[in-house]
């Protein structure tokens, strides 16, 4: 048993920020104000740096005059950290066979596609699409190998996996996408989706009902606004269940001052306008003003409570 003290974290770091994206404390407070993995004994963590916590230091590390506006918009900063390891080696993969090779036609377009992009989510990006259905069969494909060597699964991914099984996954990403979307050039928004059509928690999923693209993808992949979505119930579509939920940005001074959203809405009852009135703002990351002062409840006050009346 161990207290704080002897516990690796960070208390008003020198950075003037702290964060965490379920990954290792030793980068919690950045660079030179964060606690050192030597000074701590290796069970107190069982995990690494993830990609959503190079990204967050990306956004965060050097900038001191954070607005409420300019924090949010690092929240929701496009950048697709993971693949700025994993595409490379494929890229190589590709540029190294022979012109002979069976799939050095086949995966020319998704590889100039995956070339030229600069690794960071779209509604209408298709190298996004290509790059996240190649980065789960692949991981799909050597998980057990990275877990019976003890290699961090990224890591394993971008530096021990040869050219033939890196290319075989690209192959079956873009063939799962014109299977089920009719082409593998189809952009990440008609893919990753937004859905709710029910108050049930286990959600009955629908192609044929209504749903709103999203562009941010899965925090595995680097996304601080981490939408995980996967086909649900035989779907087609990548429908999300898991990340951003409820979303808030804070100032603290003389008066306090929030934008936020929640996922869909803030009611149960689907004959409510409140059941999924927040599902375009949260599809986009547009955050709402919280009222927290009475002067800004007026206009927006449906109705007005007072025990006992």
């Amino acid at each position: 048993v161990h207290g704080i003290d002897e516990s690796p974290n960070v208390i008003n770091p020198a950075s003037g920020w702290a964060y965490c994206t379920n990954n290792w404390p030793y980068s919690a407070g950045g660079p030179g104000s964060s606690p050192a993995q030597a000074d701590f004994p290796p069970y107190m963590d069982l995990g690494s740096e993830n990609a959503r916590g190079i990204h967050a230091m990306e956004v965060l590390t050097g900038v001191t005059d954070f607005t409420v506006e300019t924090l949010r918009d690092a929240a929701y900063d496009s950048h697709l950290t993971a693949f700025d390891e994993l595409l490379p080696p494929l890229i190589a993969a590709y540029d190294g066979i022979a012109d002979a090779h069976p799939l050095k036609g086949p995966l020319s377009g998704p590889i100039e596609a995956l070339r030229g992009w600069d690794y960071r989510w779209d509604v209408g990006s298709v190298p996004t699409s290509l790059a996240i259905f190649w980065g789960t069969a692949l991981q799909r494909e050597v998980g057990g190998d990275a877990r019976a060597a003890g290699v961090p699964m990224f890591e394993y991914m971008a530096t021990r996996v040869d050219a033939e099984t890196n290319l075989q996954a690209l192959w079956a990403a873009a063939d799962r996408l014109s299977q089920d979307f009719g082409s593998w050039e189809t952009p990440w928004g008609d893919v990753n989706r937004f859905q709710r059509i029910s108050p049930e928690i286990d959600h009955p999923f629908d192609d044929d009902a209504p749903s709103i693209p999203v562009g941010f993808a899965s925090g595995r992949w680097g996304s601080l606004a981490s939408f995980g979505a996967a086909p649900r119930n035989g779907s087609r579509k990548w429908y999300g269940t898991s990340g951003n939920s409820f979303v808030a940005v804070v100032e603290f001074g003389e008066r306090v001052r929030a934008i936020a959203v929640t996922a869909g809405g803030l009611s149960n009852d689907m004959s409510s306008p409140h059941f999924d009135d927040q599902a375009e703002r949260y599809a986009t990351g547009d955050l709402r003003e919280v009222y927290f002062y009475p002067e800004q409840l007026e206009g927006h006050t449906e109705r007005v409570y007072n025990p006992g009346s």
